[in-house]
């Protein structure tokens, strides 16, 4: 396993948090019911609803150990609003192909495109990352090469 750190924001490390307890605590809580239910219907190898329950059960036991892993692993990145540069945790008002737009650049595990939140790892928060306001970020994309001009950052 990397020992590689895996940075979130605060608002991000806490949300897994509050999601694995939820896993651990409630929802391995309905999937035991299912099993018990499924397992009153008698005969178990031939049981789809109990079949299905163990899947459930190991599929949920395996997001559990990597939700685990992932917070052990877990690196609490703040950034600095009078730095003045792009950093994790930033929100940035950038302006290409004659639009403007506002991301918040969080960690890779924190990303959510439709929301605007784009991952420090991906070609454009890579691009961004350490530019002040002002700067120019050239970003490679399946369409061609694109021009992000940083115009605020908070």
């Amino acid at each position: 396993m990397s020992k590689e750190k895996i940075k979130l924001t605060k608002e991000g490390y806490e949300k897994l948090e509050k999601e694995l307890e939820y896993l651990q605590k409630e929802k391995r809580s309905e999937i035991a019911d299912k099993l018990k239910h499924a397992a009153s219907y008698g005969d178990l190898s031939e049981n789809a609803a109990y079949e299905n329950a163990k899947e459930e059960q190991s599929s949920l036991e395996t997001k559990i150990s990597k939700m685990k892993a992932m917070l052990k692993k877990a690196e609490i990145v703040s950034h600095d609003t009078a730095a003045g540069w792009v950093q994790v945790g930033s929100k940035v008002k950038v302006k290409f192909d004659g639009m403007e737009k506002v991301f918040e650049i969080v960690g890779g595990t924190e990303s959510d495109p439709f929301a605007g939140k784009i991952s420090c790892q991906s070609p454009i928060g890579k691009a961004l990352l350490g530019k002040p306001k002002g700067a120019k970020a050239k970003v490679e994309t399946p369409a061609g090469e694109k021009i992000y001009e940083i115009l605020e950052i908070s």
